[in-house]
């Protein structure tokens, strides 16, 4: 069974976060809700607080498969500040192990290099922190072991491209269907 770690700062976009929570669980992905602030509870932008799986600290991250990061302004300044959680993302991209981020992260991404000649998307107004990037607008892209969404509304077709990556395409296609997604 695959395992990817989300990771919350206070101010996270509580949609994209827990899309991916949800149909990654559907799928019968394990998913581990991981606070970089090292508190047992985390609080999205719009005053929604979700309880934590586990600490930064206490995350291994060998046994992850997949490090997601969902936006929201607040909530990505607080995920690029962490310096352990940077170090990790760049060791899972160096070794071309897969990364996601939704929103405003993607720019995260565009400030490593991770999108020099990739195709990303992102929130209109971080496009332009999409270094070296081929931007498309799209609701998700995936290009080789990078997925980027573009926004809320795009939740979605963003957590169903974490889902095909791991899963594949026919499950991640039962998934959509289960939900009556018909995007």
């Amino acid at each position: 069974m695959s395992r990817i770690g989300v990771f919350f700062a206070d101010g996270f976009e509580e949609i994209e976060a827990l899309t991916v929570v949800d149909l990654a669980r559907r799928a019968g992905i394990e998913v581990r809700m991981i606070s970089v602030e090292e508190k047992e509870e985390s609080e999205g932008s719009h005053g929604i607080t979700v309880r934590m799986d586990e600490k930064l600290s206490d995350t291994d991250f060998s046994k992850l498969d997949m490090l997601v990061l969902p936006g929201g302004k607040k909530g990505t300044e607080g995920l690029e500040g962490c310096g352990a959680l940077m170090e990790q993302l760049d060791a899972f991209f160096r070794a071309g192990r897969p990364v996601a981020a939704i929103c405003a992260a993607p720019s995260i991404f565009g400030h490593r290099g991770y999108l020099k000649g990739k195709r990303a998307t992102s929130y209109p107004s971080f496009e332009s922190h999409l270094e070296g990037a081929q931007v498309t607008g799209a609701a998700a892209e995936t290009d080789g072991n990078v997925i980027t969404g573009r926004g809320m509304g795009c939740s979605i077709p963003f957590a169903l491209a974490v889902v095909e990556y791991l899963a594949g395409k026919a499950e991640a296609d039962r998934v959509a269907e289960s939900v009556v997604y018909t995007g």
